[in-house]
């Protein structure tokens, strides 16, 4: 799911992209060239927008500062980007915060189950104190997280036959998920049978049945086509992710400071307007999937809640994170322990 060249141009010119150099272009300074790695395709607003902040920088640093963006993980799978970012090959990326747990534990809060009831919730929070101490913790490690995470949208469970509108529903159900030890945990508590295949291969093992559904957010749904090989979407927005934005800490330090303040500025701005995209997209989304053959239901999610909440998931996972970031998550979700 994209946005068309044509609409893309038209929302960036109404956007009023054009900013004054802050700095004089002509003063002596090498140029600066940044890699800026993500796994989001070419045509997505996360790599779109992006882009755009790029061209804005360069033109309003007169060519001294070329922000290259690679899509699509040509710069390697996240877990690489990852590694590579750390070392400095790469100078900055995005990836979801669960991507992000096994360096930095806390980085993946975002994800717990039912945390966010709507984008109000979700982005006061990363916006605010949680999202805050997300980045002091990947600080310590090295890497620099800009201030606006990237929408990567909630997700929701697709089937194969009947949907799931009741945790009953999920009683031995074979689900595929990430392998993300969180969320492995979360369908487990529910009675599902999660399996961890990799994106790649989803497709291909909805098809020949070996889960019999799965779980992401709309946009993703429609454009892998999962459509073609699920029969219905229960809209339960178990959890939310986001992209933070990144970079290897010593490097953008090392920029100087009219830079560091012109890179920000337009990486915030990039990461406002990518959020709006994905609102329009997944509004679009389920139309285009509903028109597609993809059944729509509307799942009460306070049963869903109960059940992990009786099955010790917030509890167990209250333990793992921590009381001082848990209690910076429930101050935006309430009680979830």
């Amino acid at each position: 799911m994209s946005l068309t060249r044509r609409q893309f141009a038209t929302t960036s010119a109404a956007a009023g992209l054009g900013a004054l150099p802050l700095f004089n272009v002509r003063a002596q300074g090498a140029a600066v060239t940044l890699k800026y790695g993500t796994a989001f395709p070419a045509d997505h607003p996360g790599a779109l927008r992006i882009k755009e902040a790029a061209d804005a920088l360069k033109k309003e640093t007169g060519g001294r500062v070329d922000l290259q963006v690679y899509p699509a993980s040509q710069l390697g799978s996240e877990q690489d980007m990852i590694s590579q970012t750390r070392s400095g090959a790469i100078d900055l990326m995005s990836t979801a915060g669960t991507n992000l747990q096994t360096l930095v534990p806390t980085a993946g809060i975002n994800g717990v189950a039912f945390a966010f009831k709507d984008y109000a919730t979700v982005w006061a929070a990363m916006d605010g104190e949680l999202g805050a101490h997300v980045r002091a913790a990947m600080a310590k490690v090295g890497l620099q997280a800009f201030d606006k995470v990237l929408d990567n949208g909630y997700r929701n469970i697709t089937t194969s036959g009947r949907p799931v509108q009741s945790p009953a529903d999920l009683k031995g159900f074979k689900i595929r998920v990430p392998g993300i030890p969180m969320w492995l945990s979360m369908f487990k508590a529910l009675g599902a049978a999660p399996t961890a295949i990799p994106f790649g291969e989803l497709y291909s093992a909805l098809q020949t049945k070996v889960v019999d559904g799965q779980e992401n957010p709309l946009a993703l749904i429609q454009s892998a086509k999962l459509y073609e090989v699920q029969k219905t979407c229960s809209l339960t927005g178990h959890t939310w992710d986001g992209h933070f934005i990144f970079g290897n800490a010593r490097k953008l330090q090392s920029l100087p400071k009219e830079v560091q303040d012109a890179l920000a500025r337009h990486l915030g701005a990039a990461a406002l307007k990518q959020r709006e995209d994905i609102a329009r997209l997944n509004k679009d989304a389920e139309a285009a999937l509903t028109k597609a053959g993809l059944t729509f239901v509307h799942p009460d999610t306070a049963p869903f809640r109960a059940l992990l909440r009786s099955a010790g998931f917030y509890a167990e996972w209250k333990g793992k994170y921590g009381e001082e970031v848990w209690n910076k998550l429930e101050k935006y979700a309430g009680d979830l322990a």
